[in-house]
């Protein structure tokens, strides 16, 4: 069995030190948005409750934002488009009803009923924020509050697209 010369060792560790780019040096990287895609399961209920009522009404793009860590004033952020007026009209009330029925919640909060360009509801906790295309693009509230974790909700219908 060779013994190694413990001073040769050290030596080389410095060498490989060395050869590596000090952190000053190393390119700076944006931090990257942490993202999930699968149906997750660390929501809360009745936050759950709500994508499951606009999945089911056949919203698309639908994302949640976990905003605890970004400081915002609300917990998580539900965003979805609808194709039409109706259709987010008609995901507005399955998001209200469902909540209502299953976890006897009640919007604080209802607002753009009348128009259903965007229909807001806000839950204290959570607040659903249902978009026309055009709305949603104008508004992007995922740019703005780019730092919280998103949470990719994958569509339930194949033939819904953005």
């Amino acid at each position: 069995m060779a013994k190694t010369n413990p001073a040769r060792a050290k030596t080389s560790n410095v060498a490989a030190r060395a050869a590596r780019p000090a952190a000053s040096e190393e390119p700076v990287r944006k931090r990257a948005r942490k993202t999930s895609t699968s149906r997750p399961a660390k929501l809360p209920k009745a936050v759950a409750g709500a994508v499951g009522a606009a999945q089911d009404k056949k919203a698309s793009n639908l994302v949640v934002l976990d905003l605890r860590k970004a400081g915002g004033f609300t917990d998580y952020f539900i965003i979805c488009t609808g194709h039409n007026s109706r259709q987010i009209t008609a995901i507005a009330d399955a998001v209200r009803e469902t909540l209502k029925l299953e976890y006897g919640e009640r919007p604080t909060l209802a607002e753009g009923v009348e128009k259903s360009e965007w229909i807001l509801l806000d839950y204290f906790n959570f607040v659903v924020h249902i978009f026309s295309r055009e709305c949603r693009a104008f508004y992007d509230l995922e740019r703005l509050w780019g730092n919280a974790e998103r949470i990719e909700i994958p569509n339930t219908d194949p033939s819904a697209t953005s």
